[in-house]
């Protein structure tokens, strides 16, 4: 009876230990990335000027600093997204009769994993813009976080609680278009690459996972914009903020910038978001063969 149950709540939360583990290893592989990207869209030029001046001025320690908020954010948001889709797509077959999903409610479901995980993960985002902006800051107005967890306190120590969901809106829904685009496209990919097209199971990993990246930056980008915006902004000399919420910076974007404002560092953009996706799809393909591998 004991060995039962605890089997049952092994397959309960198995997807979830999956999703956290394959996302803090992808996250390992495209922190540098993360870094460049970020500091491209706080306005330090191109990606070359950006690392040209990241390693003249603070090292290879530049590319990593963040990485600890990095790993919380993924145990956390990546852990609640992919665990709660395997779940609602697990749920969602059953009520179909064991049959492919279509591709809406794929969609539904990556929507609504997105929504879940950013809500749970949007402490640990916020820590991690801080940080990696931290060095773009004047000297007066730096805030000189030793880590993640220091971040966290800090901020409630000098915000309040509610501060840790500071820009939470712009995140949920950024996560959620991420999703919809990175979840849904590679499963099904997975599908017509391997029942349509007859591929083998690692060319079907791969070209799923790259289909899976270019749509996850694709939908995702503009929201990311107004997000990193959000969570970055500082008070001017009067105490008020350049935006009133992540729909006044849109507007504001899109006046001062046009649409393409919102695309600003995509080449960068892509080159982490479609890599962090394929690894970290790639990465809990490999857990789950191994697993099965094992019985477990």
């Amino acid at each position: 009876m004991g060995e039962e149950k605890s089997v049952s709540v092994w397959k309960t939360i198995k997807p979830f230990v999956n999703g956290g583990a394959s996302g803090m290893l992808a996250t390992c592989v495209v922190q540098p990335i993360d870094m460049v990207k970020v500091r491209i869209q706080l306005g330090q030029g191109s990606a070359v000027q950006v690392t040209k001046n990241m390693l003249r001025h603070d090292g290879l320690y530049a590319f990593y600093k963040g990485l600890s908020a990095g790993l919380l954010r993924q145990a956390t948001y990546t852990t609640a997204r992919l665990g709660t889709f395997k779940l609602l797509s697990n749920k969602a077959v059953a009520a179909n009769d064991g049959k492919p999903l279509p591709l809406y409610q794929k969609a539904l479901c990556g929507l609504s994993a997105g929504a879940i995980g950013a809500c749970i993960g949007s402490p640990a985002d916020l820590a991690l813009i801080r940080m990696q902006a931290d060095a773009t800051l004047p000297a007066a107005q730096r805030r000189h976080y030793k880590n993640a967890f220091h971040a966290l306190i800090r901020i409630v120590a000098d915000e309040g609680v509610l501060a840790l969901w500071k820009g939470a809106g712009p995140t949920v829904v950024r996560a959620m278009a991420l999703n919809m685009g990175m979840l849904a496209s590679y499963d099904q990919s997975v599908e017509f690459f391997r029942d349509s097209l007859h591929f083998k199971e690692t060319t079907t990993v791969l070209g799923a996972s790259a289909v899976s990246g270019f749509f996850a930056s694709a939908c995702s980008l503009p929201f990311d914009y107004v997000k990193t915006q959000i969570q970055k902004m500082q008070p001017d000399a009067e105490g008020k903020y350049p935006y009133a919420g992540s729909l006044d910076c849109a507007v504001k974007t899109l006046k001062s910038g046009g649409p393409f404002k919102f695309y600003t560092g995509f080449p960068v953009y892509c080159v982490r978001i479609a890599p962090h996706a394929m690894l970290t799809l790639i990465f809990l393909h490999q857990i789950q063969k191994i697993e099965t591998s094992v019985g477990l």
